[in-house]
């Protein structure tokens, strides 16, 4: 019996013991130092959809910055094989063209798990604990993750002549970007009081080798000034069969135009 208890009050301890290493964050990446330069300004286009110029008037007024790279880095959780543990990120973008991903999830604030993934002349790779995975597939969710991304510079959405708006109601509009030689869609839906952007929604796979598309929710949750833009501090990420966020994300920097063309093929922070 005393071995019976004592394996049970073992498991117990260790139980709680995991439990408080997950509840303890990491430590965030130190700063990017890399210089940036002036970012530029251009009008705001004419003839956008309602819900889209009032939303570019909200964030931005008349005049739209010019976003060439972004280095976005912060704080998250991620629910990985029904377990959420903190984490720490570090994404760096060409503005509309690739990007870089860096993740640490963390126990105790000491790194387990680290992903390495990129999507880099059109081609994705995802560098994970559990294998490396590239295809047509990847390529495809690869660019969706750009483009929903870009939510944190959302300049871009009307300052990249290949991305086009297209009506739907006074809350609601489609995003068309462009996919190699095709175009990939997100519903967008604006907060019908701030008018921010709110939700994007778009058909994607979840796996490598997945049959079918899921629909995948990228949403903004909180909104909120940062490195001189306003932009959605708190994202999360929900795979719609799920129910609920398998990522949230806090962005707690983030530099523009700064000269990432080494970097982005890097690996670390």
């Amino acid at each position: 019996m005393k071995l019976i208890f004592y394996t049970i009050l073992t498991f117990a301890a260790l139980i709680l013991l995991g439990w408080l290493g997950l509840k303890i964050q990491p430590k965030p990446f130190p700063e990017f130092t890399s210089a940036s330069s002036m970012v530029e300004t251009i009008p705001l286009p004419s003839g956008l959809p309602v819900a889209v110029e009032k939303f570019y008037r909200q964030v931005y007024g008349d005049q739209i910055p010019v976003i060439e790279s972004a280095i976005i880095s912060g704080r998250a959780t991620m629910r990985v094989n029904g377990i959420t543990f903190p984490a720490r990120f570090r994404f760096t973008h060409i503005a509309g063209q690739g990007y870089r991903h860096y993740i640490e999830a963390t126990i105790f604030g000491i790194p387990i798990m680290k992903v390495n993934e990129h999507y880099l002349d059109g081609k994705g790779r995802l560098d994970l604990p559990f294998g490396v995975f590239e295809g047509d597939q990847v390529d495809m969710s690869a660019n969706l993750g750009l483009w929903a991304e870009t939510m944190w510079f959302p300049a871009l959405f009307v300052t990249d002549t290949r991305v086009r708006w297209e009506a739907v109601d006074s809350e609601t509009a489609i995003l068309v970007v462009p996919f190699q030689d095709d175009e990939q869609r997100f519903v967008v839906r604006f907060d019908p009081e701030s008018g921010l952007l709110q939700i994007m929604e778009s058909m994607r796979f979840r796996d490598a080798e997945g049959s079918s598309k899921i629909l995948w929710l990228n949403e903004a949750l909180q909104w909120d000034s940062l490195g001189g833009s306003q932009l959605p501090t708190i994202g999360a990420a929900t795979w719609f069969d799920e129910g609920t966020p398998w990522a949230v994300f806090t962005v707690e920097e983030i530099v523009f135009n700064a000269d990432v063309a080494t970097y982005i093929r890097a690996t670390g922070p």
